[in-house]
């Protein structure tokens, strides 16, 4: 008889990643189909419909684009914690405490002029988000608790948080019971570049993406905080900084994802509003794992997801599909992207065993 047996692989194979990502995409997008179906929708022209959405005109390409800058820098701070092994879920929150930082500064000093206000801006927002990161790995090194459930615990309160503000002490006079801030003044707005609605924040994502590769392929902590995340008792041994680098790449995921609400907030509404939080510190996890945490690749990942945000809008309007649909399709990515994971680090053989 025959019998299927597991092997953990010595080194994962050359062809996996360019052959398991793609083909876990393609899965998740016919089950996606398959979905559509069941609802008694074109699959086809669905998913013709949601690239179209996406990629079909200029003003769609430029919704991407908008839709890809808090994902992208929410992602790139996600992915920073992953190297180490350390499961950060919060990059909601931090979006969401960026958030209020950044309108904290343009609604306490709304006469500062756009030199001062702006930088100001994202200071507090990146300490803010910073804080609210390193606030669990705190709590991981000395009190061994789990980070897992502190991030995401704190997703809730910094969202919570932003609601009170909006509805309580900073909710606009005018605003016809509708729960957000006063507009920010002009020199608390980051302009759109000339011809486009697309903002700077644009250029702010490729800097920090150039930035942080050479920090993690060109610097000593870059390697340390690998080195750390691959082997926490070699890295004891070698007497490398590993409570620093927790507390360093959790205040930098922080600050990004800070950053990431302040752009949302400042170039996009013009506001703060609870409208903003619509999971993109959850998509970013998607985007990490399917870029295996690489930044070059978390550009692409990110305007891919970006993309079926806006094409799943598309789909709401021509084909009445749910609103709940493409975060179906994320969580389908994630889960076959972790399921070919697998298949890069195990073998599975047919060997023949004895009947007794």
């Amino acid at each position: 008889m025959f019998g299927l047996h597991v092997v953990k692989r010595q080194e994962p194979p050359r062809w996996g990643s360019f052959f398991i990502y793609p083909a876990a995409i393609v899965i998740s997008l016919g089950i996606s189909c398959l979905l559509l179906a069941a609802q008694g929708k074109p699959p086809i022209t669905g998913m013709i419909m949601l690239w179209q959405g996406a990629f079909g005109a200029g003003y769609a390409i430029e919704d991407t684009i908008l839709k890809t800058v808090p994902i992208f820098l929410c992602s790139l701070g996600v992915a920073i914690t992953f190297r180490m092994q350390v499961w950060n879920i919060g990059a909601e929150g931090q979006f969401a405490l960026g958030a209020v930082g950044a309108a904290w500064a343009a609604l306490t000093f709304p006469g500062l002029p756009g030199w001062q206000l702006m930088p100001l801006m994202f200071l507090s927002s990146a300490v803010a988000g910073a804080v609210w990161g390193i606030i669990p790995a705190l709590l991981k090194l000395r009190l061994q608790v789990n980070e897992i459930i502190t991030t995401l615990m704190l997703n809730y309160i910094g969202i919570l948080i932003l609601q009170y503000l909006v509805y309580g002490p900073w909710k606009a006079a005018a605003s016809f019971g509708f729960p957000m801030t006063d507009e920010f003044p002009g020199a608390a707005i980051v302009a759109a570049m000339p011809g486009t609605r697309l903002h700077w924040g644009v250029i702010i994502c490729i800097i920090a993406g150039i930035l942080m590769s050479i920090f993690l392929t060109r610097s000593r902590l870059g390697f340390e905080l690998k080195a750390s995340g691959e082997s926490l008792g070699t890295a004891r041994y070698a007497r490398m900084p590993y409570g620093f680098l927790v507390v360093m790449v959790m205040g930098v995921c922080g600050a990004l994802a800070g950053w990431a609400g302040l752009l949302e907030t400042s170039a996009v509404v013009g506001r703060l509003q609870p409208s903003i939080m619509v999971g993109y510190g959850y998509t970013a996890i998607v985007v990490a794992w399917l870029a295996r945490l690489k930044p070059w690749a978390i550009g692409l990942a990110s305007i891919f997801l970006a993309a079926l945000r806006v094409g799943t809008e598309n789909l709401m309007l021509e084909l009445q599909v749910p609103a709940a649909f493409g975060h179906i399709m994320e969580g389908l990515i994630l889960v076959t992207v972790i399921a070919g994971q697998f298949f890069l680090a195990y073998a599975i053989t047919v060997r023949s065993r004895e009947v007794s």
